[in-house]
């Protein structure tokens, strides 16, 4: 197979970021920060058919910090990026990450990133300190995203619930905060607002394509006076969705029959995933998902290109 794939979830893990990270509420989560350099994600990257990976700040992202720090941090790690992307420009692309919970730090940041320094697109967390990507608070940044068309990539963050004993937050809280903050999204109009944006939706949209017919057949009874359920079901098929963790004829039976299949996209993990893992699922992708050699090369790289300017 040739090295083709757009991997549009994966992460970078820049050093300062990471010894710094401790210091500043450590990952709520629970999960631990990985060993990452760019040679080993190159090195991964080859082993793994990927042509191009857009690297994206994991959860908490910047949200540790406070105040102009945090602003500041976030413009480091752009930088680091994007540096990273002008020596490796076919390898590498760029989620820039904004210092929210602070909404105009956080439209400031985007618009320099998108217009100065030529981010790939903007990754968001699925909720900041419990409020959820819907929130009216958010309006702004939506609104200077959708001026840009821009793309953009809403990974999990900790929803503020207590973890499992001894389940980290990423093996089943992440999917279900996709999943909770899709729904606040598509009952609060921000598909219907900002039309422009192109949003991609971790691990398959978490629980969205099982449970989508439970959230549209309800809410209108909830509801009246609102959208009936073909209408919501419509809206919900508006988000892009990466593979990251997703594939197997399990997942995939009814992520396929739901989600657009021009809206797919290939997710690694890595490194989030460990090396074995994400390889484990990329193998499933090409083998054991029943995926058709042209539905493949979507979602391995022909999606990716329509919803990437400068890599198409």
């Amino acid at each position: 197979m040739t090295a083709d794939r757009i991997d549009v979830h994966t992460h970078v893990v820049p050093p300062f970021w990471g010894e710094a990270l401790p210091d500043h509420g450590g990952d709520p989560s629970g999960w631990a920060i990985p060993g990452w350099s760019a040679d080993a994600h190159l090195k991964f990257m080859d082993e793994n058919q990927i042509a191009t990976s857009v690297l994206s700040l994991t959860a908490p992202s910047v949200t540790g910090w406070h105040g102009q720090e945090r602003t500041e941090l976030a413009r480091k790690v752009n930088e680091y990026v994007a540096d990273l992307v002008a020596k490796y420009p076919s390898r590498f692309g760029n989620f820039a990450t904004v210092p929210l919970p602070d909404v105009e730090a956080a439209v400031a940041e985007a618009e320099y990133a998108l217009d100065g320094i030529g981010a790939d697109g903007i990754v968001l967390l699925s909720n900041y300190d419990g409020a959820y990507l819907g929130d009216a608070r958010f309006a702004p940044l939506w609104k200077a995203l959708d001026e840009r068309s821009a793309v953009v990539f809403i990974h999990p963050g900790h929803p503020q619930i207590p973890l499992l004993p001894d389940v980290p937050g990423p093996l089943v809280d992440y999917p279900f905060d996709t999943t909770r903050n899709a729904v606040h999204m598509v009952f609060n109009g921000v598909l219907d607002n900002y039309p422009n944006v192109k949003i991609i939706l971790s691990h398959a949209g978490g629980f969205v394509p099982y449970t989508v017919l439970r959230f549209c057949e309800l809410q209108p009874s909830l509801a009246p006076d609102g959208p009936n359920a073909e209408q919501l079901l419509a809206k919900f098929k508006l988000f892009y969705w990466d593979t990251a963790l997703s594939s197997g004829k399990y997942a995939f039976s009814s992520f396929l029959e739901f989600a657009d299949s021009e809206r797919i996209l290939f997710g690694s993990d890595f490194p989030y995933a460990a090396p074995p893992v994400a390889a484990r699922f990329t193998q499933i992708l090409d083998n054991e998902t029943g995926l058709s050699d042209s539905q493949k090369a979507a979602f391995n790289n022909i999606n990716a290109k329509k919803v990437f300017t400068r890599l198409g």
